[in-house]
């Protein structure tokens, strides 16, 4: 009997447990870090905002000139069928299509059949819940918007893993990169926010427009705080008297210390503590939650 305990995956049309989900090695996927993707969480055994996903999924597609044979309804199926197999009611869920082989002997991408993959395994939490992240702002630049479109999800990370090794090296935990103006832009999966004097500012272009994101500027404009979408710099991040982070791996995160020093007084501040609380709490609410059926 096949043991999905850790996880499972949907590889070439069939259910496998996570441990023998296997890819091409001549998959431009692999090869070209040609594809796309997305990933969504489930909590208490439903979905979160599973219908934002799947716009931001085939959007990215689309854009990426791939296709799957799957509509959104078939693709939610997979989805909760990883999940159900697993018996997970905390899950990471990830959705994946690659450019697939090319035809013998040929480089064009046009002769190339789109493959889907996707899996589910336990939550994944970029950090330990309650714990503020500690952060290194790098020089290092963010692949430019004019190169990689960075609103499709994709795999191009290098920039992030280089910055995430000059993190380590300095004493920091994760790293932001910037644009090409220095101003701060993303970490490795996660957006940014500062707050000061009860005003919100995010980086606005250049960014993956995160589903969390999102949340966290809808609920702060429903508690009445003003959300600029714009330049943030590195002074002003430092300067901030809150800082967060947001990512489905880890919903609305306090970032506590900055270029290894405390932001504000070093603790959670209350107005993330606010978010915080209003984002967990969404996910019982049924216009967001997906329930799953095991």
């Amino acid at each position: 009997m096949l043991d999905f305990s850790n996880g499972s995956a949907f590889v070439d049309e069939k259910f496998v447990p996570i441990s023998e989900a296997k890819i091409s090695l001549l998959d431009w996927g692999f090869l070209h870090s040609d594809a796309t993707y997305d990933v969504a969480h489930v909590r208490g055994g439903k979905f979160f905002r599973l219908n934002d996903h799947l716009d931001r999924f085939f959007s990215g597609m689309k854009m990426l000139r791939m296709s799957i044979p799957y509509t959104r309804k078939e693709l939610t199926a997979i989805l909760s069928d990883c999940v159900s197999k697993s018996g997970l009611q905390e899950a990471y869920v990830e959705m994946i299509t690659t450019r697939g082989l090319p035809e013998p002997g040929s480089r064009d991408p046009r002769t190339c059949r789109n493959r889907f993959f996707a899996f589910a395994i336990p939550f994944v939490w970029i950090t330990t819940p309650g714990k503020g992240l500690e952060l290194i702002v790098s020089q290092r630049q963010r692949i430019p918007p004019q190169s990689v479109n960075p609103t499709v999800k994709n795999y191009h990370w290098l920039d992030l893993v280089m910055g995430q090794f000059e993190a380590y090296d300095k004493g920091g935990e994760t790293v932001a990169v910037v644009n090409g103006k220095g101003n701060i832009a993303e970490g490795p999966g996660f957006n940014i926010f500062a707050v000061k004097n009860g005003i919100l500012t995010t980086p606005g272009e250049g960014v993956l427009e995160g589903i969390t994101r999102k949340t966290a500027i809808e609920i702060a404009n429903e508690l009445g705080y003003d959300v600029i979408q714009g330049e943030l710099s590195p002074e002003a991040a430092r300067s901030a008297d809150e800082l967060f982070a947001t990512s489905t791996a880890g919903g609305i995160m306090a970032i506590t210390k900055i270029d290894c020093q405390k932001v504000s007084t070093g603790k959670v501040g209350p107005i993330t503590l606010e978010l915080q609380d209003r984002y967990w709490a969404l996910h019982n609410n049924p216009h967001y939650a997906y329930e799953i059926h095991y």
